[in-house]
C-alpha cells in the first residue's frame, strides 16, 4: 500500500471503530479489531474463519468491510486517472452511508487521489523524513544549544533507528 492510499485507508480505518462500537456483539472473537483491519487476501484460513464470524453478527460491520475492500482493489486494479476517477466515484456512492466523513474528505481531494494513477508513486518517503524531523524537533527541547539539534538531525538521515 503506498502512502497517498495508507493515509485515506487510515481514514477509513478511522471509521471502523465507530461502526464496531455500534454493533452488540453476540459472541466475543479476540482479535475481531485486527481482523477487520487487515486485507481480506492476508488472512490465513483461520483468520477467514474468524472474520466471517465477525461479519456475521452485523450487515453494517459487513458492508463496512466489503467496501474498504472496494476501496483497497480500486488502488490496484486501475491503471489511468480517469477511470479511478470513475470507480471512486461510483465507490463514493456506496459508501456515503457508512463512511460519511470519509467521504467527504476523499470527495475534496478526489483529482490529488487520482493523481496516484499516472505513476504509481507517492510522497510517502517525504512524509516519512518530515515525521522524524518533526519528532527530533520534539525531542530538541532540552539540548543546550542548536549545534547539537544540527547534529542530530544529520545523523538521523544515515541511519535506520
Amino acid at each position: 500500500m503506498k502512502s497517498r492510499e495508507v493515509s485515506f485507508s487510515v481514514t477509513l480505518n478511522s471509521e471502523e471503530p465507530k461502526i464496531r462500537k455500534q454493533v452488540k456483539f453476540k459472541i466475543k472473537i479476540k482479535g475481531a479489531k485486527w481482523l477487520l483491519l487487515k486485507n481480506q487476501k492476508d488472512l490465513k484460513e483461520e483468520g477467514l474463519e474468524k472474520l466471517e464470524a465477525v461479519l456475521k453478527q452485523s450487515k453494517r460491520l459487513r458492508k463496512a468491510y466489503q467496501l474498504k475492500e472496494d476501496f483497497r482493489e480500486i488502488y490496484e486494479t486501475t491503471q489511468d486517472p480517469e477511470s479511478g476517477k470513475n470507480k471512486f466515484k461510483e465507490w463514493l456512492c456506496k459508501a456515503q452511508s457508512i463512511y460519511g466523513d470519509a467521504v467527504k474528505t476523499i470527495r475534496n481531494h478526489l483529482n490529488t487521489i487520482c493523481n496516484y494513477f499516472l505513476s504509481r508513486t507517492t510522497n510517502g518517503v517525504m512524509e516519512g523524513i518530515n515525521n522524524r524531523l518533526k519528532l527530533i524537533k520534539r525531542q530538541a527541547y532540552g539540548f543546550i544549544n542548536f549545534e547539537n539539534m544540527r547534529m542530530r538531525l544529520g545523523a538521523s538521515q544515515f541511519c535506520k533507528c
